[in-house]
């Protein structure tokens, strides 16, 4: 069985270091990619960003394919289906703060060229003050005919406060609504990205008019020179028309959607980013820190659409 080839250095500075030392070897010993393969452990050093680092990258050496029989000089392989390429990357979050936090990050598989051939987002749910978390996170399936993956690196780590944190899928928080912003949309410069605010408790929840927005910085402190306005026409016209707040009611289980819209022009002055939104879904709710990425270019504008009953 053959030795994986050693791992390339990278060769910009931020990538992660891939160093010779440390290795574990392990067979797999299932089906896929893992049958008749060892997998390498390769440790990382690295500073990392945010107190966030990548310690070891696994990538698997599959075991060269059988010659084939003499006695059949033509056969027939059937199509397989893409299968998990068992490369992984362990990793820690080490909280430098003074107060519980939950992180996510994300994880750049690249090659030996740099190119990324897959990432992975992840969340790490309240690290508390002074700790630090462990875990590992999966490449899974690669594109078919992608280079082979040599590395990983930690390309962007957000962080919020652990008790405004948007909750976990399948988890209902004590106010008995969700607050979480999708991935959002882009075209021709066009920003839209998409709150969503669920009943998930078990009485109704009222909302009218338009969520409630505190822009913040990296240091997640205010954001200031941004104009936030009611709808979107200021802005475009491709959002579709601005509507009126009306007032919904949403039973349990029920979801409604408001939209954050603008522009990432560029032009003279300081182009502004924003990325982080502390997010009340009306007056007196419970806030929830959101990263979306605004973006703002030099507009200083952001179009907030009302909270409307989301389409089942």
């Amino acid at each position: 069985m053959r030795r994986p080839a050693p791992l390339l250095l990278p060769a910009l500075a931020a990538a992660l270091l891939l160093s010779a030392c440390g290795t574990e070897r392990a067979d797999t010993g299932t089906g896929g990619p893992g049958t008749g393969t060892q997998s390498s452990a390769t440790q990382v050093t690295d500073p990392g960003i945010d107190g966030v680092r990548i310690t070891s990258v696994t990538i698997p050496s599959p075991s060269p394919s059988p010659s084939p029989s003499p006695e059949r000089s033509v056969s027939v392989v059937p199509d397989r289906l893409p299968a998990d390429s068992g490369i992984s990357a362990a990793y820690e979050v080490t909280n430098q703060g003074t107060e519980a936090m939950t992180y996510t990050i994300i994880v750049n598989f690249t090659n030996s060229a740099g190119e990324v051939m897959g990432n992975k987002r992840e969340t790490v749910r309240a690290v508390g003050a002074g700790k630090t978390v462990r875990g590992t996170v999966r490449l899974g399936v690669v594109a078919p005919g992608s280079s082979s993956v040599t590395r990983a690196a930690v390309s962007d780590v957000t962080k919020v406060p652990a008790d405004e944190a948007p909750a976990e899928a399948g988890d209902c928080p004590a106010s008995g609504v969700r607050v979480i912003a999708d991935q959002g949309d882009a075209a021709m410069g066009l920003r839209v990205v998409g709150l969503h605010l669920q009943n998930c408790g078990t009485r109704d929840y009222s909302v009218h008019g338009y969520p409630l927005l505190e822009l913040l910085d990296d240091n997640r402190e205010p954001v200031d020179g941004v104009q936030i306005l009611k709808g979107s026409g200021e802005i475009t016209t491709g959002a579709g028309p601005d509507e009126a707040p009306e007032p919904v009611t949403l039973k349990p289980g029920e979801t409604a959607r408001a939209s954050l819209v603008w522009r990432n022009t560029t032009q003279s002055g300081t182009a502004v980013n924003v990325p982080y939104v502390r997010v009340r879904a009306k007056e007196g709710a419970d806030p929830v820190v959101v990263t979306p990425g605004l973006d703002l270019g030099t507009t200083g504008k952001l179009g907030v659409r009302p909270w409307k009953r989301a389409a089942e």
